[in-house]
């Protein structure tokens, strides 16, 4: 039986091996490989890597919090199509106190301009004198989109973390660091 050999510039191709990183991005970090404005990226942060990695979804220059980065196309494409239902849950700090009315409306999905939202998952962590703070897990990922769900109440997001994707928690990794996905881990977010 004689095998197809792909080849670049004469050279045969080598399969990559995959590899798997969670990052806790900071605060001012672009989630883009180089930026014109030549600000912090997330490839800034990414040390001895070894082999180029793209992120898996993103999360906005003024958002923190668990990124996973890989060269597995088809992990990124499980993790980010919102078909597969994989929750990111994240821990915000509204403007104001919310009402709970108000955060009902975040569960039971909202209209934005690019049409109504999946229900969400939302618990109040605790209030303070002027600030709600809370949890929220959705199932999608459009653009800002946790940011402008908050804004429909009329209240602005002063901080938002991103705290785990499915299964997997940002646990005891510290802000600007990153490590390598354990197999099990791996497993856990995209099952074959």
């Amino acid at each position: 039986m004689e095998l197809d050999k792909v080849q670049f510039d004469g050279k045969p191709l080598e399969k990559k091996e995959h590899i798997y990183l969670m990052l806790y991005k900071p605060k001012g970090y672009l989630t883009t490989y180089k930026d014109p404005e030549r600000r912090p990226t997330v490839y800034d942060l990414l040390q001895n890597v070894g082999t180029f990695v793209v992120p898996v979804g993103r999360l906005d220059l003024d958002t923190s919090g668990l990124l996973l980065l890989t060269n597995d196309t088809q992990f990124a494409e499980r993790i980010m199509n919102p078909e597969f239902h994989v929750a990111k849950r994240y821990l915000v700090k509204a403007n104001r106190l919310l009402t709970d009315d108000e955060l009902g409306r975040l569960r039971n999905g909202l209209a934005l301009d690019d049409g109504p939202t999946r229900p969400a998952f939302v618990k109040r962590v605790r209030d303070s004198e002027k600030y709600t703070h809370f949890e929220i897990t959705i199932t999608e990922g459009r653009n800002r989109q946790v940011r402008r769900m908050v804004e429909a109440l009329g209240s602005v997001v002063l901080k938002l973390v991103r705290v785990a994707i499915g299964p997997l928690g940002i646990g005891e990794l510290t802000v600007g660091n990153w490590r390598y996905l354990e197999p099990a881990e791996k497993a856990r977010l995209a099952p074959q």
